[in-house]
């Protein structure tokens, strides 16, 4: 399945999930479509203020569930999970960096940068069209473009 295909199922699974996540008094923090080995997945990843749990996310698996084969996005058979986006979550989406905002970030570079560097630690001060600014604890100041990351996650555990 081509990468704008994937787009589209997220999209169309996005807006049958956001309408019953609410009605839940949850929000949609992600929705993955992808294969591992010859399996696909369709990842619905929930929240709510203070966090979810384990029933959260088994009403949201029971409340979709039908919505999802009557509308049917999903051309293949696929194993649907729900869940919390964990500690370090990662950030994909702009509105992710929003509520990141002077939050603790790790993130990795696709590729070192020119003093051989692969992955920072600091404080998210801004994201504005793609490029994350970053301070580090010793008071530098460096901005990424997000293409050019190969993650960002929150870093629940103060690495930096």
């Amino acid at each position: 399945m081509a990468g704008n295909e994937k787009n589209k199922t997220v999209a169309a699974v996005w807006s049958i999930a956001e309408p019953i996540a609410e009605e839940l008094g949850l929000f949609i923090w992600d929705i993955r479509f992808l294969k591992e080995g010859a399996t696909w997945y369709l990842r619905i990843f929930i929240d709510k203020e203070g966090g979810v749990g384990i029933t959260d996310c088994e009403n949201m698996s029971r409340a979709i569930d039908k919505p999802l084969d009557e509308a049917d996005p999903i051309e293949q058979s696929y194993c649907l999970e729900v869940s919390s986006p964990g500690i370090e979550r990662e950030l994909t989406r702009d509105f992710h960096f929003e509520c990141a905002m002077d939050c603790p970030i790790k993130l990795r570079l696709i590729r070192p940068d020119e003093k051989g560097r692969r992955e920072f630690a600091g404080v998210l001060k801004d994201f504005d069209d793609g490029i994350l600014t970053v301070e580090t604890k010793d008071g530098e100041t460096f901005n990424f473009n997000k293409k050019d990351t190969s993650w960002v996650k929150l870093d629940d555990f103060g690495g930096f």
